[in-house]
């Protein structure tokens, strides 16, 4: 029986590459886009699915497994980026971060774990990020809004055991997708205390998704972890040096690390 599949933020990016590596690979593949009738290149299903509307959330899941009967992979992919200094950022986006990249993921699993449990089996895998493991400057609230995902997912994973289902994670460093222009940017405003140094930061930033790898690369890994009877609790996918960061974080003292990340972003 084919593995029936569901990729929140399905409609691009890293979720679509997803996607379509699975559908290609025979899986029955169901994305989700806030507005699935404006889509019209996807090779595989897209449900109407907010990840900010707990509703839209259990009609889509319920809408899946009438269709299917079952559920056996659920990928939380649906984020977005924010950037700016923690002082400049208002508040309302602050919150639609957590919404997006914390709090939705949160509800979508909360609905599919009952569908789970009495198949006595399933397998969720929480697209977070390599900034989750670090603050990043001008990049806090994402490292947190990802950074506690990874935490709820190690939780979680202990709780769920005991009915047959595995939950992982895969932190992805940059890959060349339109990221950035669906970002929260914080303006540079001119006069502030951070205009310079956060200017050029946020160039390097954007520079960085433009260079990043091939979000093929995510699509070969999940179809890997998918393959696996047991899947490990992290999995981290990107450029050399970004996997390292997270080995040298660990190492290194905090006040080197500290230094080493400054002088990277020339703070």
């Amino acid at each position: 029986m084919n593995k029936v599949v569901l990729i929140t933020g399905g409609s691009s990016g890293i979720g679509k590459s997803i996607g379509e590596f699975l559908h290609k690979k025979g899986f029955v593949v169901y994305g989700t886009s806030r507005n699935p009738e404006k889509v019209l290149n996807s090779i595989f299903p897209l449900v109407a699915l907010d990840v900010r509307n707990a509703e839209s959330i259990q009609a889509a899941v319920a809408n899946i497994i009438k269709t299917s009967g079952r559920l056996d992979v659920v990928i939380n992919n649906a984020g977005v980026g924010i950037t700016g200094p923690l002082e400049e950022i208002p508040m309302e986006e602050i919150k639609n971060n957590f919404e997006t990249n914390f709090f939705g993921p949160i509800e979508v699993m909360k609905a599919v774990l009952p569908q789970m449990r009495e198949q006595k089996s399933g397998l969720i895998i929480n697209i977070t990020s390599i900034a989750a493991y670090m603050g990043l400057p001008y990049r806090s609230i994402y490292s947190a809004s990802k950074g506690a995902l990874e935490l709820v997912t190690e939780a979680l994973r202990m709780e769920v055991k005991q009915f047959g289902i595995e939950i992982t994670n895969i932190a992805p460093g940059d890959f060349a997708t339109n990221i950035a222009s669906g970002r929260f940017h914080a303006p540079v405003i001119k006069g502030s205390a951070y205009e310079k140094v956060y200017g050029d930061t946020l160039a390097a930033m954007n520079e960085h998704v433009d260079a990043g790898s091939n979000p093929n690369e995510m699509a070969e890994a999940v179809y890997q972890i998918i393959q696996q009877k047991s899947p490990k609790i992290h999995y981290k996918v990107g450029a050399f040096m970004q996997k390292f960061s997270i080995v040298l974080k660990r190492a290194l003292p905090d006040k080197v690390y500290e230094k080493m990340l400054m002088n990277h972003y020339k703070l």
